[in-house]
């Protein structure tokens, strides 16, 4: 089966109902099957779905953006920041990661990183609408589509709204 574009429009919820993205007033997400470009359990329902189709569904946080992974929590010394203004909650951006590492303790000499991603740990919930399935072309593969529903670091999208990828991303 040769891989197809899916274009859908989606709003996406967490546990407690609280909307933390949607394409509503935007163009549908569009991506494509098996590049990595969305979260992989958004995507391995969507592929069961045809145009037209209205489904709710519920991705667990290990086929999301994963568990929380304690080595990715670290302490820098607090001199190597640009500002000494540093505050628990803060976010800052490295060249090794298109995560942002969120400040989660400061002391008088080092500050604590977490570098997983925001959504660990989180159990999401997709309404979706699927308003197009066709099948890829070279085109659609050489400029990457537009999907970035969640991509891990290995998408090709740049962030969007509140720091994340569209549909849950980054």
């Amino acid at each position: 089966m040769s891989a197809r574009v899916i274009s859908f429009h989606y709003t996406l919820t967490d546990p407690q109902g609280k909307t933390l993205d949607s394409s509503a007033g935007r163009p549908p997400l569009t991506f494509i099957e098996g590049q990595g470009q969305i979260i992989p359990g958004l995507e391995a329902e969507l592929g069961k779905l045809n145009p037209g189709d209205k489904k709710r569904i519920h991705v667990k946080a290990a086929d999301a953006y994963g568990t929380h992974n304690p080595e990715l929590v670290f302490e820098v010394a607090k001199n190597r920041f640009p500002t000494q203004d540093i505050k628990v909650g803060d976010k800052f951006r490295s060249q090794a990661s298109p995560i942002p590492l969120t400040v989660t303790k400061v002391t008088e000499t080092h500050v604590t990183l977490d570098a997983n991603h925001p959504l660990a740990d989180v159990d999401l919930t997709f309404d979706v609408e699927i308003t197009g399935i066709r099948d890829a072309t070279e085109e659609d593969f050489a400029g990457c589509g537009s999907g970035c529903c969640g991509s891990h670091s290995h998408g090709c999208c740049e962030e969007q709204s509140e720091g994340h990828g569209g549909c849950g991303g980054h």
